[in-house]
């Protein structure tokens, strides 16, 4: 079991947020020595989306605001032995990230990785491209957020994920029109002009997960 966790950072070098995720140097084999997805294996006794949790909280010490299924990812010579794995991925608020590191993961920017152990680089291009297609039609932004935000904060985040620039005007029409924004009395102040803090309205899901996203 594998888990690609998404988040949006700024590096000292970039003007703009990336696409970022953590990976975990392995350090037996095979692929000793190469960066990879952070899992583990299966308990006996374990939910997959429990397992999920587990093994990314012990491998990184993350605990994502969303975290769902990816996909069974089971080619028969992804690893020396037959090995099938079900991948999750995650979002991380920017809260959600510890001040201090953990011992052996680092943060990568998810466009220009290095040769990963594994399908790893495969899997990863598959997550990016599933968020860059639900960010146009769910809330799935709202996973790499602060509860407030505004529309600035919401656009740099969609620009981040698509990798071009939005156009302002359009965006905010857009957004504001689509309801699932609800604006607060609350105002970000600082260098600029005050900018209005937006939520998103709770009563729409973060993303369709379906009939089995329903909990009885």
């Amino acid at each position: 079991m594998s888990t690609v966790i998404f988040a949006l950072r700024r590096t000292p070098d970039a003007d703009v947020s990336r696409v970022m995720l953590p990976l975990v140097r392995r350090t037996r084999d095979p692929h000793e020595g190469q960066w990879a997805l952070p899992g583990g294996w299966l308990d006996t006794a374990e939910g997959l989306d429990a397992a999920a949790s587990r093994t990314l909280g012990e491998t990184t010490g993350l605990a994502p605001s969303y975290l769902e299924q990816l996909y069974a990812f089971g080619a028969v010579d992804r690893s020396p032995t037959r090995v099938v794995s079900i991948v999750y991925w995650a979002l991380i608020r920017p809260d959600e990230v510890p001040d201090e590191g953990v011992e052996n993961v680092r943060w990568f920017d998810a466009a220009t990785l290095p040769r990963l152990a594994f399908d790893h680089n495969e899997i990863v291009d598959y997550a990016l491209w599933r968020l860059r297609n639900k960010v146009g039609y769910s809330r799935i932004a709202h996973g790499l957020l602060a509860d407030e935000f505004t529309l600035a904060q919401l656009r740099e985040v969609y620009e981040s994920i698509l990798d071009r620039r939005l156009d302002p005007a359009n965006f905010r029409r857009q957004v504001e029109n689509s309801g699932t924004l609800i604006p607060t009395d609350r105002f970000r102040t600082g260098s600029h002009r005050p900018a209005r803090l937006y939520r998103y309205n709770q009563d729409v899901e973060l993303a369709d997960r379906g009939p089995l996203g329903v909990r009885q």
